[in-house]
């Protein structure tokens, strides 16, 4: 499952489609460890937890703070707890649900004044969790293609309150050119260089509720907003046709011009489709195939996403360097 993270002309990998295998109806290191040395809303304020909203500058205390930015709209102020998340990501929300070693691909268009590329997004749950401000997140790894050419792979962390919303904490997105490596100038952490985790899908989505915010890290001009826009509806993708379909409307008030996304997630299932309104580079995304790997797969994918996490230590000194070092907690899919 994924929640994807946008940029001026691609929306980001990590939140295009974060899914769960399913039936189809018809400056101190964080967490205490040492890193290598070598190496993207409830009625009243986007919240998990029920608490009243904090400061964007202060820290996390789930205690109202009268000036809390309310970055998406009235309602929308970040409040983020770290003692609402669970002890071990276990994500399951029916919405975004995301089990180690499933995988996704999406294929789409996305088509400018100038030209129509085609893109692929290979979505994958690894078995890897990182610890981010005290909070053990699950890794996810995205690779994506235009026209048949790696130009990014993202690691993107997300972890689930107890009470069932799912949260972005950051991603680290290298981009490639010409198939080399050119840097990956909008990672973001969350409580590292003003960046602040948001809500990647509530427990309980519903329409008639405020906006919320997906992520936010100023220093990278990344600010997402969400909203629900549809309940109950019908889709249908190559992978099959769902039902009982819910709509977010996401936008980064930030980039007006960029216009909205809409993406659509089923209900067991995760998000099976990514439409665009408006904006100059309209992106379509559609779920092609569904995979659960084995587990000497599973073990690939965790050394890749492993030489990823280690790499960022080198390229993000001032911030993926001072997190803690991810490690390899799932190696097989049974039990989890």
């Amino acid at each position: 499952m994924f929640q994807p993270h946008k940029r001026p002309t691609v929306i980001g990998s990590a939140f295009v489609l974060l899914l769960a295998l399913t039936t189809v109806t018809s400056c101190s290191p964080q967490g205490g460890t040492t890193p290598p040395a070598t190496s993207n809303g409830t009625s009243g304020s986007a919240s998990p937890t029920g608490t009243t909203a904090t400061s964007a500058s202060a820290p996390p205390t789930g205690t109202e703070t009268a000036n809390a930015a309310e970055l998406c709209g009235p309602g929308s102020a970040i409040n983020y707890d770290p003692a609402e998340f669970q002890q071990t990501p276990k994500l399951d929300n029916k919405w975004f649900p995301l089990k180690p070693g499933s995988q996704y691909t999406t294929t789409g268009d996305v088509k400018s004044a100038d030209a129509t590329t085609k893109r692929t997004v290979v979505h994958t749950v690894t078995g890897l969790t990182k610890v981010i401000d005290g909070v053990k997140t699950l890794v996810m790894w995205d690779r994506d293609y235009s026209d048949g050419e790696l130009v990014e792979s993202e690691l993107a962390f997300f972890a689930q309150t107890e009470s069932g919303t799912v949260w972005l904490f950051g991603e680290y997105p290298e981009e490639y050119e010409n198939g080399k490596f050119t840097g990956a100038p909008s990672t973001f952490i969350n409580s590292l260089d003003e960046a602040q985790a948001g809500i990647a899908m509530q427990a309980e989505p519903r329409t008639g509720t405020p906006s919320y915010v997906q992520a936010h890290a100023p220093n990278v001009d990344f600010l997402d907003c969400g909203q629900v826009f549809q309940e109950k509806q019908r889709v249908c993708v190559p992978t099959g046709c769902y039902d009982d379909v819910l709509v977010i409307d996401e936008r980064n008030p930030l980039e007006p011009a960029v216009g909205h996304q809409r993406k659509y997630y089923s209900a067991g299932t995760g998000l099976v489709k990514v439409t665009a309104v408006g904006g100059a580079d309209q992106e379509t995304l559609d779920l092609v195939k569904v995979e659960q790997l084995s587990d000497t797969k599973l073990t690939e994918v965790n050394q890749e996403a492993m030489k990823l996490d280690q790499h960022a230590y080198v390229v993000s000194k001032n911030v993926y360097a001072k997190t803690a070092k991810a490690e390899v907690t799932t190696e097989t899919t049974s039990g989890y």
